[in-house]
């Protein structure tokens, strides 16, 4: 099988690839390149990644998990771990990462929508071993085109205004940055998506 990467996209594909491999199917899992040449393999989460997803949570650094959750989490609760993974796939999609050995999760990307899915809102975490990787830049590519497929009009994400990384990265993908109107701590970051 003969594998060949966009370009543009840095999305893997496969000269054998069938249509629900390339996603016009509502097959949402990708392998990608990122711009550090790191191959990553996206899909969404399943019922039974609940442990590895923990496993993975171990291996976020503390500030992460603090803009993460907006707040001071030392772990994540299973009941937490639970809502991650038993997803509807229609208002709520969370995405899960792995490296190109496939054995552990890298990096989840969360994308909730209200029920008119006009609104959707992405939250993102990376391993820390695996940050600076260009893994976060292509997970929420990933998402936004997801949720643009979907019909989701907006997509936010709410970051606490130290989270400087994280809050650069969505602009240089077009998203904007104001002030959070409850909370002068937070800043609210949306884009308006392309409607097919």
């Amino acid at each position: 099988m003969k594998a060949l990467v966009d370009q543009e996209t840095g999305t893997l594909s496969s000269s054998s690839a069938s249509p629900a491999a390339s996603g016009k199917t509502g097959d949402w899992s990708r392998d990608v390149i990122t711009h550090t040449g790191l191959m990553v393999h996206i899909r969404p989460v399943r019922d039974d990644d609940e442990a590895a997803l923990a496993d993975f949570f171990k291996h976020v650094s503390p500030e992460d998990l603090r803009f993460r959750f907006l707040g001071g989490v030392k772990e994540v609760s299973h009941e937490r771990l639970v809502a991650m993974t038993h997803v509807d796939h229609r208002e709520t999609e969370n995405f899960v990462a792995f490296a190109a050995d496939g054995k552990a999760i890298i990096a989840t990307g969360m994308l909730a929508c209200d029920p008119s899915l006009d609104t959707g809102e992405v939250a993102i975490s990376v391993r820390a071993d695996h940050k600076h990787k260009g893994v976060s830049w292509e997970l929420l590519r990933h998402i936004a085109r997801y949720a643009e497929a979907k019909g989701v009009k907006t997509l936010e994400s709410i970051e606490s205004r130290q989270n400087h990384e994280a809050i650069m990265l969505e602009q240089e993908q077009g998203f904007t940055a104001e002030s959070h109107p409850d909370d002068a701590t937070l800043v609210l970051i949306r884009k308006q998506l392309r409607q097919a």
